[in-house]
């Protein structure tokens, strides 16, 4: 969540399949968007959208492809080598300290305890993981998750031995015992939580607001296809309709995606919240805690210089565009 790997983009980026018969369907006038996503219970409705004809169905042409590694989707996003890409607030805005022009047009959903920080046996307080072997993808959201909760029991990064691993390889290095704890989001949990006698020792649900996440577009992309953007913005609300309406199926194609059984994808249902339309129009407004864009994203900026991760503060001023969502929710509030 607070810096962008040094990664080639271009690795590790898989084309979800599509079928011949949604392809010829889409305005042929339109240029294809490009939307990335990973593993992330939050973003796997896009592959809902897409194996649901969802795409189709708001007439755009989409090209989504699936990232292995979260951070090849922010690096490539930032590359320019896709138009849109699914990431946390704290990574747009360090990739914006960093020099890229991104723009956040939608709120997929908040964290309310899909990512955790997960220890071994004989670990049970925040304090106990002073000097502990304690691995975490650098960068990334449960860094970021990491550092809070050493800052609130009065610890700093100094005060552990920081394994950075990708975090696949985090979750995996915890259960073979190589690390003391591992901060990792769904679906890693469910795969570190295996080592007999571990257990969560906080989540994302002990900071509200802290790791929101989003659909996050380049600023050429708005500027060259404004049409596509609102395509995927409704498409997105017509996602969740079909969720609510199919649920069943959709948590099928959803948990394939995340390669866990049903039963698990299950239980990720209370630590991702997936934001309304009401929700997110007021997400967009100001606000004098993290529930409001704004202030989180000032937030985020002010930890990144604290921690010395960005030498000037980020510019924000034009970091959010709810004009998308706004025109949803008008043209919704037209056909009532």
């Amino acid at each position: 969540m607070l810096t962008v790997g040094c990664t080639n983009p271009a690795v590790y980026i898989q084309t979800t399949n599509q079928s011949e018969a949604i392809a010829a369907t889409v305005d042929s006038n339109l240029t294809p968007i490009h939307l990335g996503f990973s593993a992330w219970p939050g973003w796997f409705p896009w592959q809902v959208a897409q194996e649901e004809g969802l795409f189709q169905a708001q007439n755009v042409p989409v090209e989504l492809k699936w990232f292995d590694g979260y951070l090849e989707s922010i690096s490539t996003l930032t590359a320019g080598q896709i138009d849109a890409n699914s990431q946390t607030l704290g990574d747009t805005v360090s990739s914006v300290a960093g020099g890229a022009d991104q723009v956040v047009v939608l709120v997929n959903d908040n964290s309310t305890g899909n990512d955790k920080v997960i220890v071994r046996e004989g670990i049970n307080t925040i304090a106990d993981l002073k000097g502990k072997k304690i691995a975490a993808e650098e960068g990334t959201v449960d860094h970021f998750l990491l550092l809070l909760g050493l800052q609130e029991a009065g610890l700093s990064a100094s005060d552990i031995q920081f394994v950075p691993l990708e975090t696949g390889k985090a979750a995996a290095a915890f259960v073979a015992n190589q690390v003391d704890a591992v901060a990792v989001f769904a679906p890693f949990t469910t795969q570190a939580l295996k080592l007999p006698g571990s257990k969560e020792l906080f989540s994302s649900r002990d900071f509200p607001g802290a790791i929101s996440d989003h659909l996050v577009v380049t600023r050429q992309a708005i500027d060259e296809k404004p049409e596509q953007v609102q395509a995927l913005v409704d498409t997105w609300f017509a996602t969740l309709d079909f969720i609510q309406s199919n649920q069943s199926k959709a948590y099928d194609i959803m948990a394939k995606r995340a390669g866990v059984s049903v039963e698990e994808y299950m239980d990720y249902a209370d630590g991702t919240r997936l934001f309304t339309l009401e929700e997110n129009l007021q997400a967009f407004q100001p606000g004098s805690d993290l529930t409001s864009l704004l202030y989180a994203a000032e937030t985020m900026s002010d930890f990144l210089l604290d921690v010395g991760l960005a030498q000037t503060k980020p510019n924000t001023t034009f970091l959010f565009d709810d004009r998308f969502v706004k025109a949803y929710a008008q043209r919704k509030a037209n056909a009532a």
